[in-house]
């Protein structure tokens, strides 16, 4: 299922959070493997400071195993469904593991690539001005 993630960094943790992004260690240990780096280079930061993305998950419960992951750096502000579940092939057993190479999660994240700016790119400007 494809999910919407909306959070904020948690305080004193950006430059913590850019060198596990830097040394490809977020996330380590989880079976997403390096979901959470990709998730972070398509992420969009908006003028408030929320950071929005795309998550696909396979967990019963949104983001059982990636949350941990997330929270260690991130306040979860929302996570909603980005479709409608009647829709998702992998959910209503039409195609296990669909959203993995889905046109609507590509959609989707090209659609939140026009909106606000890179959170990477937001992301190394503070810790230049730290």
């Amino acid at each position: 299922m494809r999910y919407l993630v909306k959070a904020r960094v948690k305080p004193g943790l950006k430059a913590a959070l850019a060198r596990a992004i830097h040394n490809k260690t977020l996330g380590q240990g989880s079976i997403a493997g390096d979901e959470y780096l990709s998730d972070m280079e398509k992420a969009r930061v908006s003028a408030d400071g929320a950071v929005t993305w795309v998550e696909v998950c396979f967990c019963r419960k949104p983001l059982a195993e990636e949350r941990q992951y997330w929270e260690e750096y991130f306040d979860l502000l929302s996570v909603k469904d980005a479709h409608a579940r009647k829709n998702c092939r992998d959910l209503n057993g039409e195609e296990p593991w669909a959203c993995c190479d889905c046109d609507c999660t590509k959609n989707l994240e090209a659609s939140l690539a026009k909106k606000g700016e890179s959170f990477l790119n937001r992301l190394e400007v503070a810790q230049d001005d730290s």
